[in-house]
């Protein structure tokens, strides 16, 4: 394992153990708020016929959605082992097998072994993850069309809310910590990647961003 994301093991225990209450939640309340603003910007975007990577792709509903709208076809990757299973059962259930592909494992360190995407999505993910420039970089490298993403806004409130989630992972003796980056860098290495910001959205919490690269 290397210095991408160093508490992997604890992520993944951590997001399995909640793999099941978050395809119940969504089958009882649908998407949330951000999760709606991310799907607006998508649509105005455009993602018919497109092929979809999402990293941190949980139990699959946002691009298991996607498909069942009109895209072409969507790969999940995402380190937690039993969202990964939820999303292929829940794949199958919705006649999407076909279209869907999973991997597990940290998108870091597996990138190079996937294919490029027209379309990326990054929902609460870059949060997970305490080098956000490679990440942003790496994501960036295999998407051709649309970027889109989801994390937490810098404000005085959000960093004293992550410092509570922090503590209660070192009483629980887990090693896996959430990051509030900077949205100034995080745009700046986007549009740097030639990328341009079609949607902004957000709520308390969360900032949604679009962005697409302009045909040539």
């Amino acid at each position: 394992m290397n210095c991408c994301c160093p508490h992997a093991n604890s992520a993944n225990r951590l997001f399995s153990f909640f793999a099941g209450s978050y395809r119940k939640r969504f089958e009882k309340k649908g998407f949330e708020p951000s999760q709606q603003q991310l799907l607006e910007g998508l649509e105005q975007a455009g993602y018919k016929d497109a092929k979809i990577l999402e990293i941190g792709s949980g139990v699959g509903h946002l691009h298991q959605t996607l498909l069942e709208r009109g895209a072409a076809s969507a790969v999940g990757v995402d380190l937690a082992s039993r969202m990964i299973a939820e999303a292929r059962q829940w794949a199958e259930e919705r006649k999407l097998t076909d279209k869907t592909d999973y991997v597990e494992g940290d998108f870091m360190e597996i990138s190079e072994s996937l294919r490029d995407a027209e379309v990326t999505v990054l929902d609460k993910v870059v949060c997970c993850y305490p080098d956000a420039d490679g990440l942003i970089h790496s994501s960036l490298s295999k998407t051709s069309r649309v970027y889109a993403l989801t994390y937490p806004r810098d404000r005085w409130y959000v960093r004293t809310m992550m410092g509570f989630v922090v503590f209660a992972m070192k009483i629980m003796r887990s090693d896996f910590r959430p990051y509030v980056h900077s949205p100034v860098h995080i745009e700046n290495w986007i549009t740097a990647a030639g990328f341009d910001k079609l949607y902004q959205n957000h709520n308390l919490v969360w900032l949604t961003q679009v962005y697409v690269k302009p045909s040539i």
